[in-house]
């Protein structure tokens, strides 16, 4: 296959919502980077003589053949970020699907069923704090009235952000119909890890952990830092640094995972005691009675230690994914396909996973050699990017070129 096309998108798209300070990325649901990101993929649909749709919940939608057709095949995956996120997680999937079109045309492929290449938005929910809205949304799993009480840290609500971007949010909700007339779905993405390192360059993914997030608040009484003896301090600080520490030691214990990787202080000020601190936790498990568990502890940790420093301790579910086992014959085609190629379980959550509930969906993997992810860091080398669009390749031509 030839480079050429891979190359020219990835120098188009690389210097789009990065951060001239860290390396990494902002591409935030609905903010500039975002709509840049958007007209670049309306761009490369539009330029491949491909039929361009924009659906309801803000997904885009790039089709070879009939949009209305029945067993249409999908490939894609999301540009938005994480905050200082890496180039690959998310977008390697999306230039890949083109570019993996561009093969299959230099092949003469003759296509037998409808083929799509979608751009699932707020994938990572870096702004509003619920990962995969747009497919949760087309999926059903997110209502109409969870999504418009999602608000980012400046209180904005979503519909109002879709609004203010161009798109009207008065429609948003279940898309039933449209994943009915898909067939498969295959996402390709960066491996989060580091499982492919030293094999093979592309692995398929045999299950994704079952995962979610929760948000602490620690109520405490704000004070003067300079003048409350410490006897007579109610310090949500503390009591927030404690659940930190046991749940590291819990999800060690567990071999499970816990994250708290965002927190909010109120009033935020250096010689001020907080009122409330917000810490958001990301868990994961590789069982549903493991993940249950594990948060528990974790909450019971917090109530017990607020308790003694005198903090109110409530607990919020934000958002969960229960455990997904990718659909297996289509797996196995795959794997088969590919030459028996890794079949591997991620912990990382993704739009794939979400959909499976509603149809037969895999994903592929390419390798990551340092196996960081969410990060400025994340890499991945060129002859394994390549090799990843010709295995994608391979999938699409098996899946929607028979007769």
């Amino acid at each position: 296959m030839t480079s050429g096309s891979f190359e020219r998108m990835w120098a188009e798209l690389l210097p789009v919502g990065r951060s001239a300070s860290s390396g990494g990325y902002r591409r935030f649901a609905w903010n500039s980077a975002d709509a840049e990101c958007r007209a670049w993929f309306e761009e490369q649909a539009r330029s491949r003589g491909l039929t361009y749709e924009l659906d309801r919940n803000g997904n885009q939608w790039a089709w070879l053949g009939d949009p209305s057709g029945e067993g249409a095949v999908v490939t894609g995956s999301h540009l938005d970020s994480v905050p200082d996120g890496g180039a690959f997680d998310g977008p390697l999937g999306v230039v890949s699907s083109f570019a993996a079109l561009d093969e299959l045309r230099l092949r003469g492929a003759e296509f037998s069923r409808p083929l799509a290449i979608v751009n699932f938005g707020d994938e990572e929910g870096a702004r509003f704090g619920v990962a995969c809205v747009g497919s949760r949304l087309s999926a059903g799993v997110l209502s109409r009235e969870q999504a418009f009480e999602l608000r980012d840290a400046d209180g904005v609500r979503l519909p109002d952000a879709m609004e203010r971007a161009g798109h009207d949010p008065g429609a948003i909700g279940a898309d039933g119909d449209r994943l009915a007339r898909i067939g498969a779905f295959v996402e390709l993405h960066v491996e989060q890890g580091r499982y492919l390192t030293q094999g093979q360059p592309v692995g398929v993914a045999s299950a994704i952990w079952p995962h979610g997030r929760w948000r602490f608040d620690f109520h405490g009484e704000a004070n003067h830092a300079g003048t409350t003896r410490i006897e007579d301090r109610r310090d949500p600080m503390l009591t927030y640094a404690n659940t930190v520490l046991a749940a590291r030691k819990k999800a060690k214990l567990a071999g499970a995972l816990a994250t708290f990787g965002k927190v909010a202080v109120e009033p935020n000020g250096t010689n001020a005691i907080a009122s409330l601190v917000r810490g958001w936790l990301d868990s994961r498990a590789a069982d549903e009675r493991t993940l249950d568990a594990l948060v528990e502890e974790i909450r019971q940790a917090a109530y017990e230690r607020g308790a003694r420093d005198g903090v109110r301790v409530e607990l919020t579910r934000e958002s969960f994914t229960p455990v997904v086992d990718f659909d297996s014959p289509l797996r196995d085609r795959l794997a088969k396909l590919l030459g028996d190629v890794p079949v591997l379980p991620t912990g990382a959550g993704h739009d794939a996973g979400i959909l499976a509930s509603v149809i037969p969906t895999a994903m592929l993997f390419v390798r990551n050699p340092s196996g960081v992810s969410h990060s400025p860091a994340e890499h991945a080398e060129e002859p394994d990017c390549l090799a990843g669009v010709a295995a994608l390749a391979d999938v699409l031509e098996d899946l929607a070129c028979q007769p």
